[in-house]
């Protein structure tokens, strides 16, 4: 297929795959320029290891920047990562599990195992729950374990590549392959529901929550006023979450934890969401936002994304000093400034035991770095975080893991600089309609886009210091848009 690029692992992979489209290495994929060209409109991830920032992973993560089309996706990487993110989807496997088993003339008597090749399986009696299971984890290679219990059960879901395969799995792997790349992709449909309340998920011994005490209690204050119930919930609060009409996440997102699975399940019921799956996912990891902003040419700190082998790249490339940051840090850990080639390996060696990429930007130092408020496309508040006292970011975490911030600032909207909002605006387009918080920098050569958040702040006394309450109406008022929306 002339427009499907298959990343294999190593180039031994090459004797089998070159028959199925164009191949690249991991490697090359990674390393490969996204802004020059056109690129294939389909990838299929055939990398040894998917797991969470591993060199797969970042195929992937690489290719939905580059506005590609990919198996696995970075979110069905992320739900096959833990049982307790698609756990909740194994009540209707089972269903059909079982089903299918009640058809077969002769059932199998012990636990097994299944082998699916996307989406196509060869044990017989079983292509109901095969196709099940590919509608909701787009995957090439699954490995499904069934147990036997009081009924039949769906023990877990395995993500696995071509070299697990035995010689049999195999062949029927690459037919599988070929008729895949025969087809085209489609997304499964949502379920939709229709409430009227709002969950504000919070964690209430957070040490930097995106909002504090003052501002949660006007959220419902307007929320009330605006005929809005505004709830706050908490992780123990799961399994009432689908009770609501919409989630408001105000605690720090992270993919590894449950944020993510809040966000997730809020998708799934059909319920409006911020921050969305979508949003989390691009933004929580600074190797997407880098890619993404450079392939749509948003102006941004020069940027370039290393492994292990092209360190010392990076020299030439950026020069000295440097910022080196993991993808997927925030509030300024993981960030650090080498100085010096001694500097560069030190904190390289720490960064890459938590990441196989890493990325080093060039230094721009400002006293203040802007962050423009945006939602649903249009910004809304405009605040300056200054840096650190004798520091060079804003957040400054000590020894004992005392931290203090820079002091800030909020203007008008019409004050802000008009080439920082426009930027800004432009890269939280990219990520979605929802509320985002885009970090900016301004010099003589122009604004820079550093990253965009998610999960902006949005305090009492901080970022409503212009808007006071009508900042907290908007939220409100968006929100009842997208539940009458829906």
């Amino acid at each position: 297929m002339r427009n499907q690029v298959i990343v294999i692992e190593k180039k031994t992979d090459l004797d089998w795959a070159r028959d199925f489209g164009m191949v690249q290495t991991a490697a090359d994929f990674i390393a490969a320029d996204g802004s020059a060209g056109p690129m294939p409109q389909r990838v299929i991830n055939l990398a040894d290891d998917c797991s969470y920032m591993s060199i797969g992973y970042y195929c992937s993560l690489l290719a939905e920047a580059r506005g590609e089309r990919v198996i696995p996706s970075v979110e069905t990487i992320l739900d096959l990562s833990r049982k307790s993110l698609y756990e909740m989807v194994l009540p209707e496997l089972d269903a059909i599990l079982n089903k299918d088993i009640a058809r077969i003339a002769n059932p199998p008597k012990a636990s097994f195992t299944l082998t699916l090749c996307f989406g196509s399986v060869s044990a017989t009696g079983f292509r109901n729950l095969a196709r099940l299971i590919y509608d909701r984890f787009r995957c090439p290679l699954l490995r499904v374990s069934v147990q036997k219990e009081t009924t039949w059960r769906i023990k877990s879901l395995e993500m696995i590549a071509p070299k697990q395969l035995s010689p049999d799995e195999f062949d029927f792997f690459q037919k599988a392959l070929e008729g895949h790349s025969r087809v085209s992709w489609q997304t499964p449909k949502r379920k939709r529901t229709l409430r009227y309340s709002l969950a504000i998920l919070v964690n209430h011994e957070e040490q930097m929550p995106p909002s504090n005490a003052g501002a949660l209690k006007l959220f419902e204050k307007v929320g009330a006023a605006n005929n809005i119930d505004v709830d706050l919930i908490t992780r123990k609060d799961f399994l009432k979450l689908a009770e609501y009409d919409a989630l408001f996440i105000r605690e720090t997102t992270s993919i590894k934890d449950h944020t993510f699975r809040f966000a997730k399940k809020a998708e799934a019921e059909g319920m409006p969401v911020i921050d969305d799956p979508t949003s989390i996912l691009r933004c929580t990891n600074k190797v997407y936002l880098a890619e993404l902003l450079s392939k749509n040419n948003i102006p941004a700190p020069k940027t370039m994304i290393v492994d292990r082998e092209h360190l010392n790249k990076v020299v030439d490339g950026l020069g000295f000093p440097m910022v080196l940051k993991i993808p997927d840090g925030s509030f300024s850990r993981g960030v650090h400034k080498a100085e010096n080639k001694e500097e560069l390996l030190s904190y390289s060696r720490k960064l890459f035991k938590s990441s196989d990429v890493i990325l080093a930007q060039e230094f721009m130092y400002t006293e203040f770095d802007w962050r423009i408020g945006i939602l649903n496309r249009k910004p809304i508040y405009a605040a300056q975080y200054f840096m650190s006292r004798s520091h060079w970011q804003i957040y400054k975490h000590a020894e004992g893991g005392k931290t203090s911030a820079g002091d800030s600032r909020t203007v008008p909207i019409s004050e802000a600089p008009e080439d920082v909002v426009d930027a800004a605006l432009r890269a939280a387009n990219l990520i979605g309609d929802g509320l985002y918080g885009v970090d900016m920098k301004q010099n003589s050569r122009g604004a820079f886009v550093i990253e965009v958040n998610d999960n902006p702040n949005i305090d009492r006394g901080i970022e409503d210091a212009v808007l006071k309450e009508s900042l907290y109406e908007m939220l409100m008022l968006d929100f009842k848009r997208r539940i009458e929306d829906r």
